[in-house]
């Protein structure tokens, strides 16, 4: 058997880049996966249907992760069909830069919407509906960390809260033996951040490593803490990220 048989598990922002990495691994270790995109349905069908041909239990549902109310009939759709829930994994995120005198209100609020009070609500929808012994997954940034250089302030703020959640939600849900972690990637080669790209150079010149990481590093943890040899980490940020912030 592989580590997740018969795990059920929801994961957002799951068409593209690191969310996708992750869909892929957790359905390679045997988990039912459904996991929401917002627009690229493109995209959402062929993952879909490439893990489904090699043997997976894959589904996808179009959500906002902005949309709270959303999310928890996506999570009751989940839980009516399958009959449980064991590992959420809240990827979904949004990254946009800029200095405070130029940051627009509107891109604050999409910004905390998407990455704070998304994560929150996925979080209080799916609690509730956890078998003993679920997993929460959150992907955060190091930036919660350290900023590095100008313009990431309101991507710091949110990467920042959701740490300092998932210490709190450490605490409430470890009497039902539900871990909750937040994995903080460095500078990750994705197609909104190719290897290719303008920054790719300096991204690769702050690792020690010389080189940026790989989606498939990225799920890699999140399945060790997904699986059962990850059952006694809990409250964590786990930084993974080639030594950037060393």
């Amino acid at each position: 058997m592989s580590s997740l048989d018969t795990k059920v598990a929801f994961v957002t922002g799951g068409a593209r880049g690191i969310g996708a990495a992750i869909v892929e691994r957790l359905a390679q270790e045997g988990a039912i996966v459904r996991f929401t995109y917002v627009s690229n349905t493109t995209a959402a069908d062929g993952l879909v249907t490439r893990l489904n041909a090699a043997g997976g239990q894959v589904d996808a549902v179009r959500v906002d992760a902005a949309d709270i109310e959303a999310t928890q009939s996506a999570i009751h759709a989940l839980v009516s069909a399958k009959g449980g829930l064991d590992i959420v994994v809240a990827s979904a995120g949004a990254f946009l830069l800029g200095p405070i005198d130029t940051f627009a209100q509107e891109d604050f609020d999409r910004v905390m919407n998407i990455n704070v009070r998304g994560v929150w609500g996925l979080i209080k929808a799916a609690a509730p509906k956890m078998r003993t012994g679920g997993r929460i997954v959150t992907i955060g940034s190091t930036v919660a960390n350290r900023a590095g250089w100008p313009g990431v302030t309101v991507y710091m703020a949110s990467k920042a809260a959701v740490a300092g959640m998932v210490r709190g939600l450490a605490h409430e849900l470890g009497p039902r033996r539900i871990t909750v972690n937040n994995i903080q990637p460095g500078p990750t080669e994705t197609d909104s951040n190719p290897g290719d790209g303008p920054q790719a150079d300096f991204l690769r010149s702050i690792s020690p490593l010389g080189r940026m990481g790989q989606p498939s590093e990225i799920a890699a943890l999140v399945a060790y803490l997904a699986g059962p040899e990850g059952g006694y980490v809990t409250g964590s940020s786990l930084t993974i990220d080639g030594g950037a912030n060393a």
